[in-house]
């Protein structure tokens, strides 16, 4: 059909290639503005750190997909609802279809550390932190793995990192705080 109308052809073809440019621009345009909200972070002060926290995690929960989003979501929900084989289930499908998504290796891992599956909880927090070396939660996670297998100095180093990045992330606080004594020394 699209042969009796040659220029519906380029047309089409003119517009697919915008949609491929504005899609790979806009993911740049996430990347810069995710930099910007990072510096910011690093820079701020307490009262504005919750601020840029839910504008970072709001622009890495964005796939850039409608479908991979609701994937995501279902994931979420489940995970709240204590449903953790449906949020496997969901997030699974969301990591096959969307690889190169940290946010969905990230939320996959939380949900295998839940379940006790420490091994694939790991290679997602490793997958997820390979796209988004900067996503803070993640690095915090793996400290809290890390706590789990009884190693106390690397969960220092990766609470010590994730802190470099959030210096107001208050879990991070808390777990450096409550590991320094043993890593740092007693004061006598």
């Amino acid at each position: 059909m699209l042969a009796n109308f040659p220029k519906l052809k380029a047309i089409v073809a003119a517009a697919a290639a915008t949609a491929a440019l504005s899609l790979s621009g806009s993911g740049a345009a996430q990347q810069l503005t995710a930099e910007v909200l990072l510096q910011d972070l690093a820079q701020s002060e307490k009262s504005e750190a919750a601020a840029i926290d839910r504008e970072l995690q709001a622009l890495w929960a964005r796939s850039g997909s409608p479908a991979m989003d609701l994937l995501l979501r279902r994931g979420r929900d489940a995970m709240e609802r204590g449903d953790l084989q449906e949020a496997v289930e969901h997030l699974t499908a969301l990591t096959d279809h969307a690889p190169e998504f940290a946010r969905g290796w990230y939320e996959r891992a939380r949900v295998y550390f839940e379940i006790g599956l420490y091994g694939p909880s790991i290679a997602d927090l490793e997958r997820s932190l390979a796209l988004n070396p900067q996503d803070y939660n993640a690095i915090y996670a793996l400290g809290v793995v890390f706590e789990q297998f009884r190693q106390p100095e690397r969960a220092y180093e990766a609470y010590q990192r994730a802190k470099a990045i959030h210096p107001h992330h208050e879990e991070v606080s808390s777990a450096l705080e409550r590991l320094k004594p043993s890593i740092e020394g007693r004061e006598l």
